[in-house]
């Protein structure tokens, strides 16, 4: 009986009030979330409902109180085409977010494994320098460089917006040095052990673990070389054989009159490689972002 009495006693079930409460907040915790995403997205999808709209819009009744098309103009899509060279501007888009973004990876992609996996005299300075870089305005140094251009007569081109892209790029390597971070050691180590150099390690063993990062801060540089307006208009704003996308909108503005079914639609076609750029690459963005910010 004593033993029967000191065994230990079963916990009693849990009561059907809480495991029906604990049932109801879970649910009403996952009705928030989504109904908190869903009004999110609304929100950001706004915008390009507006912009779509506007293009499908008669002239006449663009940017006025009414924010539905009376009757839907879909051949503005065509239209643009004819009123303005886009295949041109596509061509001069593509050929300075590309090279831009291939400048940037092969310029960044060894200084960020400089400083992310070498000891060297100066190293934190010049992380420091980097950040700096980051934090410093353009305009501050618009002036230099295009008396620099301008000497070299190589303004009214895409070479002065490509070309520092090339040698330096703060914002890629601070990404790149942050991803690189959360990559342990032991596998370059395992490398250099096997034979490989700096150079062998950084290539056969980095850069495939990094694609994520990679990836990520590839699409950064295009995108905001694809959307860049400053520096096409600075450098090429009298030339406009090469201009950009960004500045084929100016095509549909006037003296007195902005024809905004043709500027939105132009916008619209302008959008549309970036969104199915990132649809194909949201995983690897997404990835590379998240882990960049494991270990400083």
């Amino acid at each position: 009986m004593t033993a029967l009495a000191e065994a230990p006693q079963k916990p009693a079930g849990v009561p059907p009030r809480v495991r029906f409460k604990r049932h109801w907040d879970k649910r009403l915790s996952w009705i928030a979330l989504h109904a908190t995403g869903i009004a999110l997205g609304v929100i950001f999808m706004l915008p390009l409902l507006f912009v779509f709209l506007t293009a499908v819009m008669a002239d006449d009744q663009a940017m006025t109180a009414s924010l539905w098309p009376s009757v839907w103009h879909f051949e503005n899509f065509v239209t643009v085409f004819k009123k303005a060279p886009l295949l041109e501007y596509f061509g001069n888009s593509l050929l300075y977010s590309g090279l831009a973004t291939i400048g940037a990876l092969l310029s960044a992609i060894p200084a960020a494994y400089a400083l992310a996996k070498l000891r060297w005299r100066g190293q934190n300075l010049f992380f420091m320098l980097t950040v700096a870089a980051m934090m410093l305005p353009p305009q501050v140094t618009v002036v230099p460089l295009y008396d620099l251009w301008v000497r070299l007569g190589l303004t009214g081109t895409l070479v002065p917006l490509i070309t520092p892209y090339f040698f330096f790029d703060a914002f890629s390597i601070f990404l790149l040095r942050q991803f690189f971070l959360t990559i342990p050691k032991d596998y370059l180590e395992a490398a250099k052990i096997d034979g490989c150099n700096e150079f062998q390690a950084m290539y056969r063993v980095l850069i495939p673990m990094a694609k994520p990062g990679i990836a990520a801060t590839a699409m950064f540089c295009f995108l905001f070389t694809w959307n860049d307006y400053f520096g096409p208009l600075l450098y090429t704003g009298e030339d406009q054989d090469h201009w950009p996308l960004s500045l084929a909108i100016a095509s549909f503005r006037g003296m007195h009159h902005v024809e905004w079914n043709m500027t939105m639609a132009a916008t619209a076609l302008i959008m549309a490689p970036v969104i199915v750029l990132f649809i194909f690459a949201q995983k690897s963005f997404v990835k590379g972002i998240t882990f960049t910010g494991v270990k400083g």
